[in-house]
């Protein structure tokens, strides 16, 4: 196990992980509809340990509910299993407490648990399945096709789908990894807040709704008495008692129903979120939600960092690492996320 430290961007971008990645065969992927374990093969991680400096090794965790645990919460799916393999394994190589680390996993295919328990054999996690017929008829289309899929939608309902004994959650999305200590995040101060995340309020932020909604004020007002500025929903820090508390999926789930008729944005599960909580939010470092990597929603073009530490790496956008890797058309912070790749290449 390797501990955690923030890296200056120049000398990441100087890592040789990329060459060393493109130097391997090319390979093929089997397209079979059957089971996502005939489509996926990993190799099993290293084995993970707390330091000493973590709780007594007298306490003994006793299940999804014991006090002592860092709950982080991500959907496994076919299309981005890979990424949430990777990004599993970046939290476990940062940890200090790797142990202490419980992984909810939202599914819609139960088959992806034994490829999670053979990849990770001493993880703790438990799958979930979120029934995609919740939301199907709630769903509008979108600017690009994977923001339209059910389980993109999952993290509004955590509260419901996870045991009334977590009382908090991390909720991440696939197409990252984490270079710190997750237990850092974990910590984070809300205080009235019902979520924390890193806030970007120099970005348009109209740009997300339609001039419809703007010219209404039975829309806009919502956000009357509040400064809104633009988060990020991949790297999230929850409070499931408050969020419990006041209800806030219906209250997201009342937006979603209004777009249906009167189409207030173009964006896929963003918006709802943004109508709910913009103004509201705890702000957490940048560091924890280094975004965009993934370029824009059309054309996936390579982005920089942004300046500043680096704890957490997210390609949000359309161009996935993976992807760019497997086309050997990478761009030069892709060399970042190959080395937590687990994915078994087939030469």
């Amino acid at each position: 196990m390797f501990l955690s430290k923030s890296f200056p961007p120049a000398e990441a971008i100087r890592s040789s992980h990329l060459h060393a990645y493109l130097r391997l065969s090319s390979y093929q992927v089997s397209s079979s509809p059957y089971s996502p374990l005939d489509r996926f093969s990993f190799r099993k991680a290293s084995e993970f340990g707390n330091a000493d400096k973590c709780r007594s090794t007298d306490h003994k965790i006793t299940g999804v509910c014991d006090p002592s645990l860092v709950h982080v919460a991500i959907t496994l799916d076919v299309e981005y299993l890979r990424g949430s393999i990777a990004a599993v394994h970046s939290i476990l190589q940062h940890s200090l407490c790797p142990e202490n680390v419980f992984f909810h996993f939202l599914v819609s295919d139960t088959d992806l648990e034994t490829l999670v328990r053979s990849t990770f054999p001493q993880l703790k996690f438990k799958a979930y399945y979120f029934d995609p017929a919740i939301v199907r008829n709630l769903i509008s289309s979108s600017v690009r096709q994977a923001l339209e899929q059910p389980l993109n939608y999952a993290r509004n309902y955590l509260a419901d789908l996870l045991e009334p004994c977590v009382r908090r959650v991390i909720y991440l999305d696939s197409d990252l990894v984490v270079v710190d200590d997750i237990a850092k995040l974990w910590s984070t101060n809300l205080g009235s807040r019902t979520i924390g995340a890193p806030e970007y309020c120099h970005a348009n932020f109209t740009k997300y709704f339609t001039s419809g909604f703007w010219s209404a004020e039975r829309f806009s007002g919502t956000f009357k008495g509040r400064k809104p500025c633009y988060f990020n929903t991949g790297v999230m820090v929850i409070d499931l008692v408050k969020w419990r508390r006041v209800g806030y999926t219906k209250r997201i789930e009342r937006w979603m129903e209004i777009q249906k008729t009167d189409r207030i944005y173009e964006l896929g599960s963003l918006p709802p979120f943004l109508l709910v909580f913009a103004g509201r939010v705890a702000p957490i470092e940048h560091r924890w939600n280094q975004h965009g990597l993934g370029g824009d929603n059309v054309r996936g073009s390579c982005r920089g960092l942004h300046p500043g530490p680096v704890s957490l790496l997210h390609w949000s956008g359309s161009g996935k690492p993976w992807d760019r890797l497997d086309s050997r058309r990478p761009c030069p912070l892709d060399a970042l996320w190959a080395p937590y790749d687990l994915y078994r290449h087939s030469h």
